[in-house]
């Protein structure tokens, strides 16, 4: 079991003091973002075993099976299949949708084709790899997630009162729900920008408008008015309208499958994902959107967001559940006098401590203490056990 040293990224759209309260730093003034926990080439967690820091990449590339185990080799190849994070949102951060693994397995092999460099602002895939993700709040979390119905988006834009959104109403009612779904976003992403600038701007005071009233849709409405204030004329603002808007209570969470439109707005919390860079983007973002890979990738059809809460085994382990392989992501409440909860070995894990003092104990009586906003990486080769003195811990790994 290795101590992880792991790197903050400084995203604009980060909070000044989420992370650092959590890790018990002080507060640089700069926004950060999240806390990469993994082995992510673009900034992995170091662990020194003797012979000074090395980044956990490196450990793993010299004896996968060893780090991994012979399962997950075989399953995922001789890397660590996701990475976890702390996600510290302050403004939102950009609407996006992820591609299937079939999907991005062709448009990665199309622009390697075609000689797209890796690092051009328009690529749109980085990796072979799909996206798929789960958020679990630590804090009130707010985000968008999947279409609204279009019927109930249909009454949610006709009652903002503006002109320039009655065709998009209209569209709403009229087509079939793919249909309306898929003609209304491509409007809105397609549409001339100083048009759209000015919908934007009528929509948005209509939005805070209708916040400040009793209504089905006044948390959405609040929510898309902050939306407005930090991307102001962007047509992502728009295309947010046509999502449910959700917030997640401390200790639930979301999972977040290929083609589902989302965004993160504002909270603290840990974050799982396959390990991938492959993020096509709707709006609410100064990067490139190919809107074309787009509309081909996203999935037009409404879902209720389903927010998930852990399910507790009899050993204490409250799990989330994911239809994924790649990760696995539960936590444990652990508390002074319970007996000590073993983690058999098998498979890689990383520990995070949001809370409270933990103990990780390897057989040969070694004890690593992790103290809040600290994390541990086991080996698949290690059995190892957990105690605690009021603290949570989250487990990732792998499915099995």
């Amino acid at each position: 079991m290795d101590r992880l040293a792991n790197t903050v990224r400084p995203y604009a759209w980060g909070s000044t003091t989420a992370i650092p309260e959590l890790l018990g730093t002080a507060p640089t003034g700069e926004p950060q973002a999240e806390l990469w926990l993994g082995a992510h080439p673009g900034a992995p967690s170091h662990v020194d075993r003797g012979s000074g820091p090395r980044p956990l990449s490196e450990a793993i590339a010299a004896d996968p099976e060893g780090e991994l185990g012979t399962e997950a080799v075989r399953r995922f190849g001789p890397r660590l299949p996701f990475l976890l994070k702390l996600l510290a949102a302050a403004s939102p951060l950009s609407l996006q949708v992820h591609p299937d693994r079939a999907q991005a397995e062709a448009g990665f092999a199309d622009e390697e084709r075609r000689g797209v460099p890796a690092d051009a602002p328009h690529r749109t895939y980085k990796d072979p790899n799909h996206k798929p993700e789960l958020i679990c709040a630590l804090t009130p979390f707010d985000g968008l997630c999947g279409f609204r119905a279009p019927a109930a988006t249909a009454d949610l834009l006709a009652a903002l009162d503006v002109d320039s959104l009655k065709p998009y109403v209209d569209l709403l009612h009229a087509q079939p729900e793919a249909d309306a779904l898929r003609e209304v976003l491509t409007a809105v992403l397609t549409a001339d920008h100083g048009a759209m600038a000015e919908t934007v701007a009528a929509a948005s005071a209509a939005a805070e408008r209708l916040a400040a009233e009793e209504g089905p849709h006044r948390a959405a409405y609040a929510a898309y008015a902050d939306i407005a204030r930090h991307y102001p004329g962007d047509p992502g603002v728009i295309a947010a309208m046509l999502l449910n808007h959700v917030r997640l209570l401390p200790g639930e969470a979301l999972y977040l499958g290929a083609g589902v439109p989302h965004a993160y707005l504002d909270g603290l919390g840990v974050e799982i994902m396959a390990t991938s860079d492959n993020v096509l983007r709707c709006g609410l973002t100064p990067k490139h959107i190919d809107v074309p890979e787009l509309l081909r990738v996203v999935r037009f059809e409404s879902t209720a967001p389903a927010v998930l809460r852990p399910e507790a085994d009899a050993g204490g382990e409250e799990v989330y559940p994911a239809p994924i392989d790649e990760f696995r992501l539960s936590r444990y409440a652990l508390a002074p006098a319970e007996a000590p909860v073993t983690l058999e070995a098998g498979a890689p894990q990383i520990l995070l401590c949001t809370a409270g003092t933990a103990l990780v104990h390897a057989p040969d009586g070694t004890e690593l203490p992790l103290h809040q906003g600290e994390s541990a990486f086991v080996r698949a080769d290690e059995r190892v056990e957990l105690t605690g003195e009021g603290a949570t811990v989250f487990r990732a790994t792998v499915a099995t």
